[in-house]
């Protein structure tokens, strides 16, 4: 047996085991470093008022707990409205429940010609096996439910509370990271850095204009439509439809559009139309214009990096897409070289020249020289 054989099958061994320990520690991990990440982002995105406030002589810890505190103050009320709205129209429609099973079976009797009544309907649902079913699925649920609650609680507070020290020590962060690096690295690192800040930072001032103009937009058709709660309705539409890619104008518009079918079923009609012709307005005329000069990125791309963002991280990951992936196309052209483009009409819009033109011309030069050459 070679001499080197029993070192090599040693160290196969131990780089196979670090690989597995690595693994492992990776898998525990991995929401960990999820977080970190969220707040990090979160971090860059208050970054803008925290220095702000911090130039103004207000000292960087407090400056960040103010602008926690604005956020935290802004979610909670956002949510108390929205949770009273719910919960007076979950009572209005259970109130008006009987009427709409009175509805229905009358709808059915003269339809089908049956002869059904609304108190058979409820004996039969109430005794049903499915529904005891669902009972006792649900009361074994409460305890799973209440872990999540629990887990996501504590969740958002580490969320919170690494992004408040990203925040607050900011400066003292940068210089323990450039510490370790030479001087040319130091500058590049910065330099990502303060890219970083103003694509994110961009991004969640285009976004929340634009979320204030859709607020306003669906709430003065709800006011003129008379639909309640119009502006818990507008918030709930302006926030959602902009912060959550993809997905967040349906998802938006669905609240609205049940809240308006309760008051007359035309009326979540018009509310559909609005929703898609305010879409196409923003889509067309309002994104392009607020986030030319803040996220710059081809549609294309913002659309497949929210798919890369939504697979490796869920929603956190479609929310977080397109600030990283603005930041990284920032970053990647200053160093990438550009040449000036050639003036050929392939590069612009309209016709193109036929190809077979000289080919033509070749054919009549040759069937002309022919013909003289006959005659």
């Amino acid at each position: 047996m070679p001499g080197w054989l029993p070192r090599a099958m040693v160290l196969a061994l131990a780089l196979y085991a670090c690989f597995q320990l690595g693994s492992w520690a990776f898998d525990q991990l991995i929401g960990l470093l999820t977080n970190v990440l969220i707040a990090f982002f979160l971090a860059l995105a208050i970054e803008p008022a925290v220095g702000r406030m911090s130039a103004r002589g207000i000292r960087r810890g407090l400056a960040t707990f103010l602008v926690f505190l604005g956020l935290l103050i802004f979610g909670i009320g956002f949510v108390v409205l929205l949770g009273s709205m719910l919960a007076g129209q979950i009572l209005d429609m259970v109130d008006d429940f009987p009427k709409y099973i009175d509805s229905v079976i009358n709808w059915v009797n003269q339809t089908f010609r049956t002869d059904l009544s609304r108190v058979e309907v409820q004996d039969s649902l109430l005794h049903s096996d499915w529904l005891q079913k669902y009972v006792q699925n649900s009361a074994t649920g409460v305890l799973d439910v209440s872990t999540t609650v629990l887990g996501g609680l504590f969740r958002l507070l580490t969320i919170f509370l690494f992004s408040f020290y990203f925040a607050a020590d900011g400066p003292r962060l940068r210089r323990a990271l450039c510490s370790v690096l030479p001087p040319a690295r130091q500058t590049e690192v910065l330099r990502a850095w303060e890219i970083a800040v103003d694509k994110t930072g961009g991004y969640i001032y285009s976004r929340g204009l634009m979320a204030l103009i859709s607020g306003v937009a669906h709430y003065i058709l709800l006011v003129i439509l008379g639909v309640p709660y119009a502006p818990a309705l507008a918030v709930w539409v302006g926030l959602v439809s902009q912060f959550i890619p993809t997905i967040g104008t349906y998802l938006a518009g669905a609240l609205p559009m049940l809240i308006a079918f309760t008051v007359d079923p035309w009326y979540a009609v018009w509310v559909l139309g609005f929703v898609v012709v305010y879409q196409q307005f923003e889509n067309y005329v309002l994104q392009p214009k607020l986030t030319a000069k803040t996220v710059d990125i081809h549609p294309a791309v913002a659309f497949g990096s929210v798919i890369a963002g939504t697979a490796l991280l869920g929603a956190i990951g479609a929310l977080i897409a397109i600030p990283a992936v603005a930041t990284l196309q920032a970053f990647l052209g200053a160093y990438v070289k550009r040449y000036d483009v050639t003036d050929d009409p392939r590069m612009h819009d309209g016709p193109r020249p036929r190809s077979g033109a000289p080919v033509l011309t070749r054919i009549r030069r040759t069937l002309g020289g022919l013909g003289r050459a006959g005659g």
